[in-house]
């Protein structure tokens, strides 16, 4: 299976527990792995035989921001249905989404979950 991969996709948006997040939002970071089988793509340089990356990313978008999450792992697992619902050649798909800002005290890079779905 091959992949096509959006690492590092930075979206506002207002997820989480805290009334602060849903009312200040804050960035999150997204790396998406797209599996799909890109041997037709590869042989004719067709874009209808792949998946559209510019595309996905509007997904993504849409799925980060039109409705707040309490939780990561809710946001995720709505990127990853529409994906699924919007690219008929997508097989099965990864998020990883990143929370950088996550209110807890310590020093880390991000908080983060990652799913994988299967079609």
């Amino acid at each position: 299976m091959d992949e096509i991969i959006i690492k590092g996709l930075k979206i506002f948006a207002y997820h989480g527990v805290n009334p602060e997040e849903t009312e200040n939002g804050q960035e999150f970071e997204l790396d998406i792995t797209l599996f799909t089988n890109l041997e037709k793509a590869r042989k004719t340089d067709d874009l209808e035989e792949t998946i559209n990356y510019a595309k996905a990313r509007k997904v993504i978008n849409a799925a980060m921001t039109e409705k707040p999450y309490k939780l990561i792992e809710r946001a995720a697992e709505e990127v990853a249905n529409r994906l699924i619902e919007n690219f008929p050649k997508l097989m099965s798909v990864e998020v990883l989404l990143k929370k950088p800002n996550a209110p807890m005290s310590g020093v880390f890079d991000y908080v983060a979950v990652r799913i994988r779905k299967d079609r």
